[in-house]
């Protein structure tokens, strides 16, 4: 549990907040402007509304919740995802998403923050139920802990963190684009390099000219390439066998690595140093990635790549950059043969290449260039990761320092009157309590049900349903046998869930089916052993 040591009160999150309790509606209480938000419209972590829908956009047949502009909607599906919002306009949810409105005793803004701290998703993180799909119940929910501080307090805690978590965001964004400025970077360095650009000065220098450069097909300047074992390969074996996962930025990824102990296969694929691989089967936009493979230990290379070895006449180092470039890209993209998922490009499409070749020498030049220069820029990208990492960071420890009360220690000692007394964290949660109370006392409208309807139906347990069925049932078929309305509220599917898992896991009194024509979980009575049956 929280501890704090400032004016403040560790009270749980129900005491300030309804968690669980919702509006719920139908396709019919909408219009089709109406915002419909799912879990998946969330981005993990950023709390950013990546797709908006409405309601003729994205017709439902299950219930929602209703929520309004400025609620705070709390992702409760896998909430180690943290996606949570503050809605900035009125919809409705799935009934993953859980509504919450504090105002006025808390600043829905404060709410939000505390949501997305690690002190909060520490706790729902030990408590959430469901092996793949955790959940927060509502009773867990409800005993989650909260940080309770006076009214304008709270404000200013919102205010601050507005601002400097949007910095964050700005730094953040800048970061990320480092990555694609350093690809572009890369592209017009090698396209430099094809073109002569990049040597114009060696060239002077060493009276050479762009007319010494030998023009034509790339099969004029390498061996016949030939393409790689057929055979499958096996997750452990004496040598690797390099697919085209390993093929990564013209360099060989070692990691997830495929094997053969073929003898015949090992003396008929095996790599030399300075043979270059081609991909010639990926998706359109990989298909035609290239790596050299520079001997670093054995290895022979798979059916969906060509090797290509190099005459006198062309450094393979000077041919990888080539085959990287973006002009041999968009001759990759041009002669691709396209099928339902995957592209292809043959050995005698990938000989077709025209190219330009300068002398030996100035290979040589062109290659150490191209290092020096993509050296500096690795330097780059690895200095801008490390920065990536600390301004991740930096969200949570703005968000601990704001909760340990270290953003708002000058506000405190200037503001001593905003913080005691009636405006006290003791006082408002008195408030809160007060209003619960009248809420209590106000009579209830009775609703008349009609005879017969599943609102009035009694709840059984599924084993039970199951018992009664006498055949296996789908999900919604079980939760409907056993009782439950079909405008089941929240906590209602909790319960049925916490069923179903006990009675598969504690009780193992049912067992779920495997049908691999419906994409439905089907459920049906577990057979007894037959000693346990007999007694």
């Amino acid at each position: 549990m929280v501890a704090t040591s400032l004016p403040w009160l560790t009270v749980q999150l129900g005491d300030v907040v309804p968690y669980g309790k919702t509006e719920k509606c139908e396709l019919s209480d909408v219009t089709g402007d109406t915002w419909i938000l799912e879990l998946e419209d969330i981005e993990k972590d950023s709390s950013k509304i990546i797709q908006r829908l409405d309601a003729s956009a994205r017709p439902f047949k299950s219930t929602k919740n209703k929520f309004n502009k400025g609620d705070v909607l709390y992702g409760k599906l896998r909430p180690y995802l943290n996606k949570v919002v503050i809605a900035d306009n009125s919809g409705v949810c799935s009934t993953e998403i859980i509504p919450l409105n504090a105002e006025p005793y808390i600043d829905n803004r404060y709410l939000f923050y505390w949501l997305k701290s690690d002190v909060f998703l520490d706790f729902v993180n030990s408590v959430s139920y469901g092996v793949n799909m955790p959940r927060l119940g509502t009773k867990d929910g409800l005993v989650a802990p909260f940080i309770l501080a006076p009214l304008a307090e709270q404000k200013v805690i919102a205010d601050k963190l507005d601002a400097l978590l949007v910095q964050v965001e700005v730094i953040k964004a800048h970061l990320e684009r480092v990555s694609t400025i350093i690809k572009t970077f890369r592209q017009s360095v090698l396209t430099a390099a094809i073109s002569g650009r990049l040597t114009n000065d060696w060239r002077e220098l060493n009276k050479q000219s762009l007319d010494m450069w030998k023009h034509g097909a790339l099969g004029d300047f390498v061996e016949k390439p030939t393409y790689g074992s057929s055979a499958k390969s096996q997750p452990e074996g004496l040598v690797p066998v390099l697919r085209m996962g390993n093929l990564q930025d013209g360099k060989i990824d070692w990691a997830n690595l495929a094997y053969t102990s073929d003898p015949e296969e090992i003396k008929k694929y095996k790599l030399s140093a300075g043979d270059v691989l081609f991909n010639r089967t990926n998706s359109p936009e990989l298909v035609g990635k290239t790596s050299i493979f520079r001997g670093e230990r054995d290895a022979v290379y798979a059916g969906y790549l060509i090797r290509i070895k190099c005459k006198e006449n062309l450094n393979p180092e000077f041919l990888n950059y080539l085959l990287n470039s973006q002009d041999a890209k968009d001759y990759c993209y041009q002669v691709k043969s396209d099928g339902v998922s995957q592209s292809n490009i043959n050995a005698q499409k990938l000989i077709a290449y025209t190219i330009s070749v300068p002398s030996m020498v100035e290979q040589t030049e062109i290659v150490r260039r191209i290092e020096e220069i993509f050296s500096f820029a690795d330097n780059i990208t690895q200095k801008t990761s490390v920065a990536l990492e600390r301004v991740n960071k930096l969200t949570q420890s703005i968000l601990t320092k704001a909760f340990r009360g270290e953003l708002t220690a000058d506000w405190r000692t200037a503001n001593p009157e905003l913080i005691r007394g009636d405006n006290s964290a003791k006082a408002l949660l008195e408030k809160i309590q007060a209003q619960r109370k009248a809420i209590v006392k106000q009579p209830k409208t009775s609703i008349k049900r009609k005879a017969g309807s599943r609102m009035s139906k009694k709840i059984i347990k599924v084993v039970e349903a199951l018992k009664h069925a006498g055949e296996p049932l789908s999900g919604q078929q079980l939760l409907a046998a056993a009782g439950y309305p079909s405008d089941s509220s929240t906590e209602q599917l909790e319960q049925f869930f916490l069923d179903i898992r006990d009675s598969l896991v504690i009780e193992e009194s049912i067992v779920k089916l495997d049908r691999g024509d419906d994409s439905q979980d089907w459920f049906a009575l577990a057979k007894l052993p037959i000693n346990r049956a007999k007694n």
